[in-house]
């Protein structure tokens, strides 16, 4: 619940796909600019960077964007409601005190504390501009990743969620939410479409291993 919308208010960055080795951020960390922006802005980035390399199902109500000194686009962050409909009861006194930190990647060339200093920073700005108490996310263990990144910026340890699944379509993975994200009451066309896959067997479900759990006090 932002306090100012027209914070929301940018110009759109471009991402081109081009080699990793290509791409290099410039300067210091402390000389990055970090910007609230719109989805289509680090869509694209994201789909490159991210382990994920996917945005579709995911709710991003805060978007973030990290530029070096010449304005190259060199990290992306999103915010969003819980993908789980009741998580918010085990942390939170009310849905609205809960969002989750749905994605967060970098390029691979930048300099040490880049992503803990981008983190901070959203941190700071979403306790000064939104009503939320308490921040969540996952280190997924199917990649071996152990949430290295959020110890380092102060998260709490939660444990471990138990398996759950995803659907595979076209050798991209889903949330198995994903066949039931809404748009102003209707499935999104990309719902319907992974709808349409799982009855006709171009999409099934795989089981998924346990996340990690941290979660952070505004």
């Amino acid at each position: 619940m932002a306090k100012d919308k027209s914070q929301l208010e940018l110009l759109d960055i471009s991402f081109v796909s081009t080699s990793n080795n290509d791409h290099r951020a410039v300067g210091k960390v402390k000389s990055f600019k970090i910007d609230i922006c719109r989805r289509r802005d680090i869509s694209g980035f994201i789909g490159h960077w991210h382990y994920s390399k996917k945005v579709n199902g995911i709710n991003s109500d805060y978007n973030f964007k990290l530029t070096d000194e010449k304005g190259n686009l060199i990290g992306a962050m999103m915010y969003g409601r819980m993908a789980m409909a009741d998580v918010w009861k085990k942390y939170a006194e009310k849905k609205e005190d809960l969002i989750e930190l749905r994605r967060l990647c970098c390029i691979d060339n930048t300099p040490k504390n880049t992503e803990s200093y981008f983190i901070g920073y959203t941190l700071r700005w979403l306790r000064k501009n939104t009503d939320f108490k308490i921040v969540i996310s996952y280190a997924d263990t199917t990649y071996n990743h152990k949430g290295t990144i959020y110890k380092a910026s102060n998260f709490k340890y939660k444990g471990l969620t138990g398996k759950g699944r995803v659907i595979m379509h076209n050798g991209q993975q889903y949330h198995d939410k994903s066949v039931r994200t809404m748009y102003k009451g209707r499935l999104r066309p990309f719902a319907k479409k992974l709808k349409i896959a799982l009855e006709n067997g171009e999409a099934h479900y795989v089981e998924t291993k346990p996340k990690h759990i941290y979660t952070y006090d505004l």
